[in-house]
């Protein structure tokens, strides 16, 4: 969606509905568009299954918020949400997930496998009038809504992140770990007004990758930025790359902060100095708030 000015929207007849794991950026979204906060309510029976309250509507919309980190129990709450604003009388239903998963599973690598993508993006187009999300793991196809079949829009993470970047008191490399990143990082540098170089990845499993650097121009500190970092394997073998071509400090920024037991402990014993995160996933990391770039999509979308 595009980032530009747009005329406020009232939502005097909308409110924000939301979990308590994603509580803290709804309140900031809810802020940021004059909107009332409530809490959807969980109840977990002893077999694993979900109850799902809602609190009475405000009035005919609604805002489901949820990032979708540890998807297999929140996609099916979230669903069921749905269902329940939907018989509670909404007549528009969004979706606000900052952090989309399946996406990833974009075509079948290995016969028979799923495309996960287009299962879990037509279950949340069916679910929803319209759904929004930060840097969703798209790369064979362009828009959102080509797999998720309503108003569905990824936001991108790169105002925020080039923000920060120029903020930063000393001058840095910025570096992509692959080529599909390119596009991505360019946009980012240009608008840091910062230099910048994409590696090339060969993934060897879920934890071991490899990754080949160009010959860097002279600079003593580097800044990695990915979109999805989680066991950390790839942050870390491109900041001891970065360190084999003498870069003195190496720093990562990410946008989705999936990271699992000793992801940050990999990246500090590879050099990574500190690493910064958006909010998208809640995290220790979280430096970057981005509620307001959703905010402002949001009102555009409406």
């Amino acid at each position: 969606m595009r980032n530009s000015q747009v005329k406020q929207h009232s939502f005097s007849r909308w409110r924000i509905h939301a979990f308590a794991d994603t509580a803290r950026f709804a309140q900031q979204l809810g802020r940021a568009v004059g909107a009332s906060v409530v809490r959807v309510r969980v109840h977990r029976f002893p077999d694993g299954e979900s109850l799902v309250r809602i609190r009475p509507l405000a009035g005919d919309y609604a805002v489901l918020v949820r990032s979708l980190h540890d998807p297999n129990v929140k996609l099916v709450e979230t669903l069921l949400a749905a269902d329940a604003l939907r018989r509670a009388g909404a007549r528009r239903v969004i979706l606000v997930a900052p952090y989309l998963p399946y996406m990833r599973q974009d075509t079948v690598f290995t016969p028979g496998e799923p495309i996960s993508q287009r299962v879990i993006g037509g279950c949340l187009g069916h679910a929803f009038d319209g759904v929004l999300s930060i840097e969703a793991h798209l790369h064979r196809v362009r828009h959102l809504r080509e797999v998720v079949p309503c108003q569905a829009y990824s936001v991108s993470a790169a105002p925020i992140l080039a923000a920060w970047l120029r903020r930063t008191e000393d001058r840095c490399l910025i570096v992509g770990p692959d080529e599909e990143s390119e596009p991505w990082v360019r946009a980012i540098a240009h608008e840091a007004q910062a230099l910048w170089v994409v590696g090339k990845k060969k993934r060897q499993g879920d934890h071991r990758v490899q990754i080949r650097l160009p010959k860097l121009p002279s600079t003593a500190r580097a800044i990695i930025i990915d979109d999805v970092a989680s066991s950390g394997g790839t942050l870390a073998v491109t900041a001891r790359a970065l360190h084999r071509q003498g870069v003195a400090v190496v720093d990562a920024l990410v946008v989705h902060a999936l990271f699992a037991p000793g992801a940050l402990k990999r990246m500090h014993a590879a050099g990574v100095r500190r690493v910064l995160s958006c909010d998208t996933v809640p995290h220790p990391t979280n430096t970057l708030h981005s509620a307001p770039l959703v905010a402002s999509a949001l009102q555009e979308l409406l």
